[in-house]
């Protein structure tokens, strides 16, 4: 196999024009006159972590079921007092373990999406199993939930070659999992608008960069939980300047912790108090997204 400073231009452009942000769908305004619009995520991996990894440690087990028994129930009680509805992207193998906490969640009308099948790394599954593992994983999220999941975010936020063409061939309204903007846009697919919104993620809006712990490897928490706010208030001031997308991602196991709560609940506060904001699910940004730009099979 050559090096890269080998190849030739076919190649090299063939390898960054796979997958391509295409036209801007930020709306012209939000619904209501509202200056920006706000999606909160919360990726309910529990104990996906470890058993995607083929890991078999107790305590690593232990830690992912703290995100199901403490950390879901203190986010849902903020979520609740705020009265704001927000996305899960869940592991098919995550709600098979935990059917209650994702019919409850959707009953509340909070959005249940696609997030693998065991927190799989689909770069290293073969096309035909990915394949199979998103399509699985979208049944057992609708018999769970009783709702057909239309949007998607990518276990580790990370694309093979054959993610996007899966995600087409399912229909799916939206992605979440790359990052190419702040805010939303049309994914483009070989030079080929596909229809598919783009609702971009980006690690700085990530509580588990700050907090996430490895006792086996070099990970280790180093930012104060008042620091991680400060970061989130700033991404949300921005957003809020310029009129667009504020897209915040947590899990139920990083941030659920008594000395991390405050970090969402303080966040929402400071949101709600300009007044114009649309806090919506990203299934509801999306298809207002996709409305708005005229985007073909959504209009």
């Amino acid at each position: 196999m050559s090096e890269p400073h080998e190849w030739d231009e076919p190649h090299w452009r063939g390898l960054v024009e796979q997958v391509r942000a295409g036209q801007n769908l930020l709306p012209k305004s939000w619904p209501g006159g509202a200056r920006c619009a706000v999606a909160l995520s919360f990726d309910s991996d529990h104990e996906t972590n470890e058993l995607r990894d083929g890991g078999e440690s107790i305590a690593r087990l232990g830690w992912g079921e703290y995100g199901a028994r403490r950390g879901i129930p203190r986010i849902r009680k903020v979520l609740d007092r705020h009265g704001v509805k927000a996305s899960f992207f869940v592991p098919a193998v995550s709600a098979l373990l935990h059917p209650e906490e994702q019919r409850s969640l959707a009953e509340k009308g909070h959005e249940i999406g696609l997030h693998g099948w065991i927190h799989e790394r689909n770069t290293q599954v073969p096309p035909e199993a990915e394949r199979e593992l998103m399509l699985r994983a979208s049944d057992t999220l609708e018999k769970i939930t009783g709702t057909r999941p239309v949007g998607m975010r990518t276990p580790s936020w990370d694309y093979s070659a054959h993610t996007l063409s899966i995600a087409r061939e399912m229909g799916l309204l939206y992605d979440s999992s790359l990052f190419s903007d702040d805010d939303p846009y049309e994914i483009v697919e070989k030079g080929e608008a596909t229809g598919i919104v783009e609702l971009p993620v980006e690690w700085i809006r990530d509580d588990a960069v700050y907090f996430m712990m490895n006792r086996f490897g070099a990970q280790r928490p180093y930012t104060p939980p008042a620091d991680v706010l400060d970061i989130f208030r700033r991404e949300f001031d921005g957003a809020y300047d310029e009129g667009g997308l504020f897209l915040l991602t947590m899990h139920p196991h990083v941030t659920g912790y008594r000395s991390r709560i405050f970090i969402l609940d303080e966040l929402i506060d400071h949101i709600k108090s300009r007044g114009d904001c649309w806090i919506a699910t990203h299934a509801e940004i999306a298809a207002y997204c996709a409305e708005e730009a005229g985007l073909k099979g959504h209009t």
